[in-house]
């Protein structure tokens, strides 16, 4: 997968795909063209348990079929950190994600939104 931009695969989705790739069977090449360090939150996924080996700051190779385990995290940004999400809700265990606020910024309502479509989901304060 090779990010570009319109009418190419768009940069903002590199992040969920790159979590979909963890859990498809296979070697995936992940290289991200338009943002230099966009992939640095490739490594809480590993934490997680993924399989991902960083080649240099524009691509990863994923080895896919890997079972993701909860964490306790913290969004880097706003696309990681629904990347995160996505992650966490595959993940077995609980996977907690601070600064929530990255995530809130772009994606409004995004635990009410994501309980409506059956996700174990909920935002704790404090």
């Amino acid at each position: 997968m090779q990010t570009h931009e319109y009418p190419g695969f768009p940069t903002d989705l590199q992040a969920p795909f790159t979590v979909l790739m963890t859990q498809a069977k296979g070697r995936s090449l992940i290289h991200e063209t338009i943002f230099e360090g966009r992939l640095f939150y490739t490594d809480k996924l590993t934490l997680m348990g993924a399989d991902i080996i960083m080649c240099d700051p524009h691509r990863v190779i994923v080895e896919g079929g890997t079972k993701l385990r909860g964490k306790k995290l913290e969004s880097p940004d706003l696309r990681a950190g629904m990347a995160l999400i996505i992650a966490g809700l595959c993940a077995e265990g609980e996977t907690i994600i601070d600064n929530i606020y990255q995530i809130e910024r772009g994606y409004a309502q995004v635990v009410p939104r994501l309980k409506n479509i059956g996700a174990k989901i909920e935002k704790i304060s404090g």
